[in-house]
């Protein structure tokens, strides 16, 4: 009997195929790429640019938080965490939603902590979705959202967020939600726009949600770096509660991106199903760290509404720059980022000039055009993403490069 195995021609892609598609990674010879940040990081190491491409600060959070965990390594607390996380996080968890928020989730069954945000989405997405069903995002979306949408084999749809204000037509947004819609996943404040939504938009999607009985996700990461508009969490509206899981981390508002610890709260019966997907990711998340962000989310009032002013600071520092390139710039109301317009100078191709700016002004920046499906990539073609989460001495060196721009094209 022959032992010869025959070939087997795919005829789908496989996982880590519709991974990099969602991530816009695979180009239609099926190369794989890298993701535009390491591109553009590579980029300004290689031409020694101010690097405002990657939204990551280039100073550690506050002092007190660093101490805790190099108290806890100190006293031991090096091996595994709860798989829920430990209790001290889940209840520092839950007092701060109630602080903030007046939610009250049960951290016993309602909270699990995870290695970030991206690890809480990738688990509620696994979880909840397959083949079949449609996951609804704003667009531009943050790219982990199509790669693992893709991975999960459901299909991405999206409703644009067009300039100035990136605020979603309603009527599209009706138009968009199908039978099929499993999942609406928000992000707000949302990357890579700037734009906070208000109650209305918010109040809306909930009620297309509950009609078509999708669960609501909400990537609420920048939920503490929002000037001078409030911060609406989703699960405070009417009829939001029973239909919403609540994803946010420490990253962003303490400044500590590298610890990845994010954590999400819901109904039990949502969190469970979750929490039964996690524990095969990464099991259990950064043990020292866990009680050291207890202590973080207890800081403060002037905290919170210090970092936020802070960053309201630079992101003028660095608009300021910006319009003096000639370029429109569009005043994010939250996160670590500006967009702007790069038509004014004639440019309508952002990806080029993204790739060019590094050796032309020293300075990286995003194209906003990876975060689209094709048709969105053609709407925001002349976009870029600046990231101002930087040193407010970084910030003003590289508005004074930026106002170069003009006549170095």
């Amino acid at each position: 009997m022959s032992t010869d195995r025959k070939h087997v021609t795919r005829t789908t892609p496989s996982p880590w195929q519709r991974a990099a598609t969602g991530a816009n990674l695979l180009a239609a010879d099926g190369s794989l790429g890298v993701t535009i940040f390491e591109e553009m990081t590579t980029l300004a190491v290689k031409t020694g640019a101010i690097n405002l491409g990657q939204g990551f600060p280039d100073e550690d959070g506050p002092a007190e938080i660093k101490a805790a965990a190099q108290a806890a390594i100190a006293a031991g607390a090096n091996q595994y965490a709860p798989g829920k996380g430990t209790m001290e996080l889940r209840e520092a968890i839950a007092v701060h939603q109630g602080r903030f928020y007046g939610l009250r989730p049960d951290p016993q069954t309602e909270i699990i902590v995870t290695t970030g945000a991206t690890e809480g989405i990738a688990a509620t997405l696994l979880a909840l979705v397959e083949p079949g069903d449609e996951v609804l995002t704003f667009e531009p979306f943050y790219d982990s959202y199509g790669a693992i949408i893709g991975l999960s084999g459901a299909t991405h749809t999206t409703v644009p967020l067009l300039a100035p204000d990136f605020m979603p037509d309603v009527a599209l947004m009706e138009e968009a939600f199908t039978e099929r819609t499993k999942v609406v996943l928000i992000n707000n404040p949302h990357n890579p726009t700037g734009a906070v939504f208000p109650r209305e938009v918010l109040q809306r999607v909930v009620e297309l949600s509950a009609r078509h009985n999708a669960v609501i996700v909400t990537d609420e990461v920048y939920e503490h770096l929002t000037f001078d508009v409030p911060h609406i969490p989703v699960a405070t509206l009417p009829g939001a509660a029973e239909r919403t899981v609540t994803i946010s981390s420490a990253g962003k508002t303490f400044s500590f991106t590298g610890w990845k610890i994010g954590w999400l709260s819901g109904p039990e019966h949502l969190v469970s199903a979750i929490r039964t997907v996690k524990q095969f990711l990464s099991y259990s998340s950064g043990t020292p760290f866990q009680g050291a962000i207890a202590v973080g989310l207890g800081l403060p009032d002037d905290f919170y509404t210090g970092i936020a002013k802070s960053l309201e600071r630079k992101r003028d520092i660095l608009s300021e720059g910006l319009r003096a390139a000639g370029l429109d710039v569009f005043t994010p109301r939250g996160t670590y980022f500006v967009n702007v317009d790069t038509s004014p100078l004639g440019i309508s191709d952002a990806v080029d000039l993204a790739r060019r700016l590094p050796a032309l002004v020293g300075v990286a920046a995003i194209p906003v055009p990876v975060f689209c499906h094709p048709e969105g990539a053609e709407r925001t073609r002349s976009l870029l993403r600046f990231a101002f989460c930087k040193k407010t001495a970084v910030l003003e060196e590289a508005a004074a490069r930026l106002a170069t721009l003009r006549e170095r094209l």
